[in-house]
This record gives C-alpha cells, sequence and structure tokens, in this order.
C-alpha cells in the first residue's frame, strides 16, 4: 500500500499531546514496517523532527491556516502521491476526497457542550471547536475507520454518533523510552536553575482550556496553604500570567501568585528531569480521552493524584490516588495524605512502573498497522 500520514504540526517547535503521538506513530512504524511506501505530509516549521529514509518518505506542504491545509493542500497532495489510505492522526479529515480515510478521534468534548465557546477559552480555541464541529460529523460517516485512544472515549464516540463499533477501534497512547527517573545531580541542577524550579514542588500541566481544572488546582493549593504549615509550591508550564493572575483574583487569595513558578514551553527531553524533582504530579482534569502525562509521571517514579472520570481510572489503574476533580477539598486532601504516608506514597509510585509498562507506542503502531491492512483486504473483496 501507499500510505498517507497526516502531520501537518510536527515540524512546529512547541508540540502538544498530538503531535507526539503523531510523531510516535511514524517513528514505531518505521521501525515495524518495510513493506508498505508511506509519505508523511507535515506543514512546512522551523523544527524538522523526521526526515525521508527507505520506505518512508516526509513531504513538506507550504502553510496555509489548518482550515486550507486540511481541507485542500492535504488531499491535494495525498492524491499526487498516490495514496491508497490517508490516515489523519488529529480529530479532523478532507471532507471532499475520494481516498479512503482512517482518521484518529482522540475526543469529542468539542461536540457534548456549547460551553467549548464559553468563558475561559481563547479565540483560537474557539475557533478550532467550531471547526472540529462542522467537519467532524461528516468526517465520522465519511471514513472507512476510526481510531480513538480509550474504551471510555469509543463508547462515547459510538454512543454520540450512532455509528457501529466494528467502524471504531480503541488503540491506546504509549509512554516514550526516555520517561525514566532521572538521578544525575548536575542534569537536575541545571534544570532546577534553568527553570527556576522550587526545592519541593507539586507539578501541574495546566493550561486555559477549562477541562484542565486550572481553577480546581489553584482553590486546592490555597487551602493547603492556609491549612498547613509547610507552603506548598506549584510548578505549571507555558501558562500567560495574566490569564492566571485573572484565576488567582478568583480564588480570593491573591498571595498565591508567590507560591507558583510558570516555566514557559519545556521541550518533551527535559520533562523527565521536571517530573523526578517534583514530589507529586497533579492531574485532575475535569474530562480526559487518555493521560499520557500520568504515564509520563508514572514511569519517572512520581505519585499520581488524578480524576476519578472519563478515562483516568481506565489508564491509571490501581496506580493513582483517585479525587473529584469538583471538589478542590479532595485533591487538598490527597496532597496532605501523599505527603504524611510514605508507605502509600512507596506503593503508588511501585504501582506507577508497573502500569506504565502496560502501554507502548510500539503496541500503538502494530495495532494501527493491522488496521491499514484490514482496510487493504476489504478493498480488494
Amino acid at each position: 500500500m501507499r500510505i498517507g500520514i497526516e502531520g501537518q504540526r510536527l515540524f512546529r517547535k512547541k508540540k502538544h499531546g498530538m503531535d507526539m503521538v503523531a510523531l510516535e506513530l511514524v517513528n514505531n512504524l518505521r521501525a515495524i514496517d518495510h513493506s508498505n511506501e508511506y509519505f508523511i505530509f507535515v506543514k512546512k516549521g522551523e523544527s524538522p523532527c523526521l526526515a525521508s529514509e527507505g520506505n518512508f518518505h516526509v513531504i513538506e506542504l507550504e502553510s496555509r491556516p489548518y482550515p486550507l491545509w486540511e481541507q485542500k493542500t492535504l488531499p491535494s497532495a495525498a492524491r499526487k502521491a498516490g495514496c491508497d489510505l490517508l490516515h489523519c492522526t488529529s480529530n479532523t479529515a478532507p471532507v471532499f476526497t475520494s481516498i479512503p480515510l482512517v482518521v484518529t478521534l482522540h475526543d469529542i468534548i468539542y461536540m457534548e457542550s456549547l460551553s467549548i465557546f464559553g468563558k475561559g477559552f481563547s479565540n483560537y480555541q474557539k475557533f478550532g471547536n467550531m471547526y472540529r464541529r462542522m467537519v467532524v460529523p461528516r468526517v465520522v460517516r465519511k471514513c472507512k475507520k476510526l481510531i480513538t485512544v480509550s474504551e471510555f472515549e469509543k463508547q462515547r464516540i459510538a454512543d454520540f454518533f450512532h455509528i457501529d463499533e466494528h467502524k471504531l477501534s480503541a488503540v491506546y497512547n504509549g509512554v516514550s523510552d526516555h520517561f525514566k527517573p532521572v538521578t544525575d545531580p548536575v542534569e537536575l541542577s541545571g534544570l532546577k536553575i534553568k527553570y527556576n524550579l522550587p526545592d519541593r514542588f507539586v507539578f501541574f500541566f495546566g493550561n486555559t482550556d477549562p477541562k484542565k481544572n486550572t481553577i480546581g488546582v489553584l482553590q486546592a493549593l490555597s487551602l493547603f496553604n492556609k491549612q498547613m504549615d509547610e507552603k506548598l509550591h506549584l510548578v505549571m508550564l507555558d501558562y500567560d500570567i495574566k490569564e492566571l493572575s485573572k484565576l488567582i483574583n478568583e480564588t480570593g487569595d491573591p498571595a498565591l501568585i508567590n507560591y507558583i513558578t510558570l516555566t514557559g514551553y519545556v521541550p518533551n527531553t527535559e520533562l523527565p528531569g521536571i517530573y523526578s524533582l517534583c514530589i507529586i504530579f497533579l492531574y485532575p482534569s475535569l474530562r480526559e480521552s487518555f493521560g499520557i502525562p500520568m504515564l509520563e509521571a508514572m514511569s519517572c517514579g512520581v505519585p499520581v493524584i488524578t480524576s476519578n472520570t472519563s478515562s483516568m481510572p481506565e489508564v491509571g489503574s490501581d496506580a493513582a490516588l483517585y479525587i473529584d476533580p469538583f471538589k478542590p477539598e479532595q485533591i487538598t486532601e490527597a496532597m496532605k495524605k501523599l505527603l504524611r504516608d510514605e508507605s502509600l506514597r512507596s506503593d503508588l509510585i511501585n504501582k506507577g512502573f508497573k502500569n506504565a509498562l502496560k502501554f507502548s507506542w510500539k503496541a500503538m503502531a502494530e495495532k494501527v498497522l493491522s488496521i491499514y491492512k484490514e482496510i487493504e483486504t476489504s478493498q480488494t473483496h
């Protein structure tokens, strides 16, 4: 087969969740499949991370606004490359193309509620949600196969779109090999200096998407610091200081800003060191389709506090401390428990190492490849 894979954002400098999943898919397919021909379609960018080699061809396409790139530039390039199949990796796909489609639908949060256009979302996020609401229902009807990332999300998609489950496969994400405990004191010291990290801190992947529950984390931290002699510090990634200040004002605790460190964007290769330095990893999202950061933290030997909702218990298994994300006081109590109970802390760390081993990018790529072959077989009969 001649297989096209959409990797529109792979060459951007600040890669995020779906970009990393697509990159791991390509790299692991490259390792296991030497017979099919692959064409990876990317938008020209400042951070090339793939090169053509053997049966894998990287095709850089001109930078255009995302809807134009996806609906016009991508299908035209895939047709020119003679693709027998086009796998779109990030929720949406070309609506008008005769090439058989496989679509990875990471989640359908943007389909479920009008609140995705309300408070807390940037204009860019609102436009993205609107675009997905227009495109995804058409793509779901059109594609040969839908892939999602958990059994929880598979059921949500099947129920929402009323589609047969044979058209839909749950394929778990993995955790990359470089996520492991970092013990080199020179490397750890360098990260502390580079990102101005406190000696003891809780780590949280907050962003402006309300589902990440940043306000709940801030309320929990405020409660903890009011109730305890030890004042906890929170380290967050790439977050706008103005937006953070607004949320802190909502907590009624303006002094909280003194206990928060914003690192800015952290390259994926440096995340293991920050995980290894933190004392707790917080992942109390309101809704997730999978939750790769949980597995990354577990692989680095960090106890995880996460939510008892959506996919988190499916992915976290018995290796995390679960809370109701709508109740900040439960996050506070969970942090207290982990800091007081060394036995619980050790138990979760050990279980976390074992749990993370269940998920691999190679297994993900093998399952995706079997889906490609299934479509090839169906087209020849």
